[in-house]
C-alpha cells in the first residue's frame, strides 16, 4: 500500500515512480486517494516528481472528460420523454460485397450511477478493435437485454439490401426480452415497427444505446467474417470483413466469387 501522507516526500524519486506505477487511477480517484496523492506530490520541489503529479492530473482529466461525455450520451437517451425502457438499434454490413448484414438492439439501464456507466461508447468504427471486443462483452453483461439479427447474402440478393436492413432492425427490436417503450434507430425510422420509434442522425455518436448496439453488432459480424475467412481464404475476409478493398476486388477477378458474396453487389465488378 502506498504511503499517502507527508512521508512520501522523503522517498527517492525512483521509489515514488515505482509506487505510482501500481496506482489504479479510477479506483484511487473513487476512494479519494488520488487527489490527496496529487496534492502531496505538488508540494515536492523536485521537477521529476512534479512531472509525475502533472501526468496523474492529466490522466485524471481525461478520465473525468470521458465520464462526462458518456453521461451526456445516457442523458440524450433520456431526453425524449418519460420512458421506462429505451433501446437503441443499429446495423453493420450494409455496404460490403460479401457476408450478411447484422443488426443489434440494446437496452441499457439509463439511470445508473457514474461509476456504472459504460465508458468509451461510440460509433464502433471509431473504437479500436481490441477495445470493441472488450466493450462488447461489457455491454452484453450490463445491458438490461440485447438481441442480434442477421440477414444472409442470399436474402440480400433475393429481396434487396433495404428490405434486409429493415428486417434485421425489426427482428432485433421485436425479440428483446423486455419490450421497449421507445426505440432509437440510427439514421432512419424502422418501417412497420409497433413500438414508438425515433431516428437519430449519427446516433452512434450521440446515443448510449445506439452506440452500444453498433459495437455489439460490429464485433459479432467481424468475428463471423473471420470464421468465413478460414473457409474462403482467398479474399482476405479476416481484414476487409467483406468490404470492397483493392485486394478483395483483385481476388474476385482472379478466383471469382464464393458462396457468401452478394451477387447483386458484383454486377459492375465481374
Amino acid at each position: 500500500m502506498m504511503i499517502i501522507n507527508e512521508d512520501i516526500l522523503s522517498l527517492p524519486f525512483s521509489k515514488i515512480k515505482e509506487e505510482i506505477s501500481k496506482v489504479n487511477l479510477v479506483e484511487s480517484y473513487k476512494n479519494g486517494e488520488l487527489l490527496k496523492l496529487i496534492d502531496l506530490l505538488n508540494k515536492d520541489k523536485r521537477k521529476n516528481v512534479l512531472s509525475i503529479s502533472s501526468k496523474l492530473q492529466k490522466e485524471l482529466n481525461i478520465y473525468l472528460n470521458e465520464v462526462q461525455r458518456v453521461k451526456e450520451m445516457y442523458n440524450f437517451d433520456k431526453s425524449f420523454g418519460d420512458y421506462k425502457y429505451v433501446a437503441g438499434v443499429d446495423e453493420v454490413g450494409r455496404g460490403p460485397l460479401a457476408g450478411p448484414i447484422v443488426a443489434c438492439c440494446v437496452m441499457l439501464d439509463l439511470n445508473v450511477l457514474d461509476e456504472d456507466l459504460i465508458l468509451y461508447l461510440n460509433d464502433s468504427k471509431k473504437v479500436k478493435e481490441s477495445k470493441r471486443e472488450e466493450l462488447s462483452e461489457i455491454i452484453k453483461k450490463k445491458a438490461l437485454c440485447y438481441n442480434i439479427a442477421v440477414s444472409s447474402n442470399e436474402e440480400i440478393d433475393e429481396k434487396g439490401i433495404a428490405f434486409s436492413n429493415n428486417k434485421v432492425f425489426l427482428e432485433s427490436c421485436n425479440a428483446l426480452n423486455i419490450k421497449p417503450d421507445l426505440v432509437l434507430s440510427d439514421g432512419y425510422l424502422v418501417k412497420n415497427i409497433n413500438i414508438e420509434n425515433k431516428s437519430v442522425i449519427k446516433g452512434d455518436t450521440k446515443s448510449a444505446c445506439i452506440a452500444a448496439a453498433s459495437i455489439v453488432a460490429k464485433v459479432y459480424r467481424d468475428n463471423l467474417m473471420k470464421e468465413y475467412a478460414k473457409k474462403y481464404p482467398n479474399y482476405d475476409f479476416e481484414n476487409n470483413v467483406g468490404y470492397g478493398t483493392s485486394k478483395h476486388i483483385d481476388s474476385l477477378k482472379k478466383y471469382g466469387k464464393c458462396d457468401i458474396h452478394r451477387n447483386s453487389f458484383l454486377t459492375k465488378l465481374l
